[in-house]
């Protein structure tokens, strides 16, 4: 006889652990890591965490889609976002790519999906990720900290 683990619904009065549930949609780079970082905010792991492809979203999280300011990356938001189904709407992370704006086209296609979104965070351009080997080592310079504080800021409402 095999068992197989059963994944149980936490009650009203349960708190869930995780909070934030991301879903890289063009690929699992430095800056979807540090993004993870970011949210989790010490708790090592136990509060944001990435998703694996195909990984159900945990019960109580909030959704996180993090994609960078390409038209490429938006045009992959645009088709994960096609596809979501019934889940709750997402919050956009959405990371420069380089030191300049978005495109016109990405700018305005998360335009038109705004209203299938719970928000847009706008993550700046960091050339630190660049030089780093984890977002363990990038979460010490002080802009990546102060991105961080601005990104939990935006997402919790605060």
């Amino acid at each position: 006889m095999t068992s197989q683990p059963v994944m149980t619904t936490p009650s009203a009065d349960t708190p869930v652990a995780l909070r934030y549930a991301l879903m890289p949609v063009d690929g699992n780079g430095i800056a979807v890591a540090t993004v993870a970082a970011m949210l989790d905010n010490g708790a090592g792991g136990a509060a944001a965490r990435v998703l694996a492809p195909g990984e159900v979203l945990p019960y109580g999280t909030v959704p996180v889609v993090v994609t960078d300011t390409t038209v490429f990356g938006v045009q992959r938001l645009e088709e994960t976002l096609l596809r979501w189904g019934p889940l709750p709407k997402p919050w956009l992370v959405w990371v420069a790519d380089a030191p300049t704006r978005p495109v016109q086209d990405a700018r305005f296609t998360v335009r038109a999906l705004a209203g299938r979104l719970a928000g847009v965070a706008k993550l700046p351009y960091l050339p630190v990720l660049r030089a780093v080997t984890g977002p363990d080592e990038a979460l010490e310079h002080k802009d990546v900290q102060t991105a961080a504080a601005k990104l939990r800021r935006t997402i919790e409402g605060k």
